[in-house]
């Protein structure tokens, strides 16, 4: 496969046991060892967890370069299983509401766009929905990446104060637009996760 410019890896794992504090710990030194920087560590309640690892600045990566970090991760956390590592470009990043605040909670959004739609996908998400989200109260960062890997090829990912900021009348008149009515049921292959932050 070819080099793709990727801005930080996303190793997919689930965890078995449930996480532990150590599991934080050992994600930094995992990253410090390939000279990578822990952006953020989250788990699902059902052990699923998503390891952001940036690079110090945007790099043309081929795929030879995942399996050795795949292969890191086993070694420093034996309790991951299923690993997956995806090269992630980024294509949208906003300050949240209540950026400067400790994130407690990662919500993901992961998509395809339909056949003939990924133009307006990406006008709506960076003209209407990313800044939209990033502007509710409870919302510190609002990303977007485009996964070259393991996809769906769009993520984007919301790092929140508590969970229920899904549910608050600014969050929802976001996701309640004409335009979103619109480009929502153009997406295929979606997956929506609430992920605890750990680290």
């Amino acid at each position: 496969m070819a080099s793709k410019p990727t801005d930080c890896l996303l190793l997919q794992f689930t965890l078995a046991p449930a996480p532990t504090e150590r599991l934080a710990a050992a994600a930094a030194q995992l990253c410090a060892d390939s000279g990578l920087h822990l952006q953020r560590l989250a788990c699902a309640p059902d052990g699923t967890t998503y390891l952001y690892a940036r690079l110090p600045q945007r790099t043309q990566l081929g795929v030879e370069a995942l399996p050795p970090l795949a292969a890191a991760l086993e070694r420093r956390i034996p309790a991951a299983r299923d690993i997956r590592v995806a090269r992630l470009q980024q294509v949208f990043t906003a300050p949240g509401h209540a950026d400067g605040e400790l994130p407690v909670f990662h919500y993901v959004v992961e998509t395809d766009p339909e056949a003939g739609w990924q133009a307006e996908l990406e006008r709506w998400y960076d003209q209407e929905h990313m800044p939209g989200l990033a502007a509710v109260p409870g919302c510190i960062l609002a990303q977007r990446y485009y996964n070259h890997d393991q996809g769906p090829l769009s993520l984007a990912c919301y790092d929140l104060v508590s969970e229920q900021v899904l549910g608050s009348p600014p969050w929802l008149a976001v996701r309640g637009t004409a335009w979103s009515d619109i480009v929502r049921p153009h997406f295929t292959n979606t997956r929506r996760t609430m992920f605890r932050a750990l680290g």
